[in-house]
């Protein structure tokens, strides 16, 4: 759905949509920088080229290169050089968003977090079927 909302880059007031996150002359210029980056490394010599050899060539942010990347608009297939940054450590990953080591941590953690939640449960079961209830003597001399 679209929503009003200000530009991250320039404040400007624009319709925000699923497309698009800055407004219109922000987007143009993040087309244009698009095509300087795509320019560059579609040359063969330039295909092996590290995002920091991306930026030092073209002079284009390095997020915004990386914006490319996630978004799909540059192909991580073409260049083998290229990667973005694991949302957990920061090391360079060509898929996802965590690399393979964080990934099975995570797994791992997971894993003995279920662990530990199963062992609390049969604790609670094993206490509740040991618990005895007396009746009030009262109550049974009524019967």
């Amino acid at each position: 759905m679209a929503e009003l909302s200000n530009c991250p880059k320039c404040d400007a007031i624009f319709v925000k949509n699923q497309f698009r996150e800055v407004c219109q002359d922000c987007w143009k210029e993040e087309e244009k920088a698009y095509e300087t980056v795509y320019q560059f490394i579609r040359k063969r010599e330039n295909r092996t080229a590290t995002i920091l050899q991306v930026v030092e060539a073209t002079g284009i942010e390095e997020d915004l290169i990386l914006k490319f990347i996630r978004t799909g608009k540059l192909k991580l297939a073409q260049f083998p050089n290229l990667g973005y940054p694991c949302e957990k450590c920061g090391v360079s990953i060509r898929e996802g968003k965590v690399c393979k080591s964080c990934a099975g941590e995570l797994r791992k953690d997971l894993q003995q977090f279920t662990a530990e939640e199963e062992r609390r449960r049969e604790a609670a079961q094993r206490e509740k079927q040991g618990t005895y209830f007396a009746v009030n003597e009262k109550i049974n001399k009524r019967f």
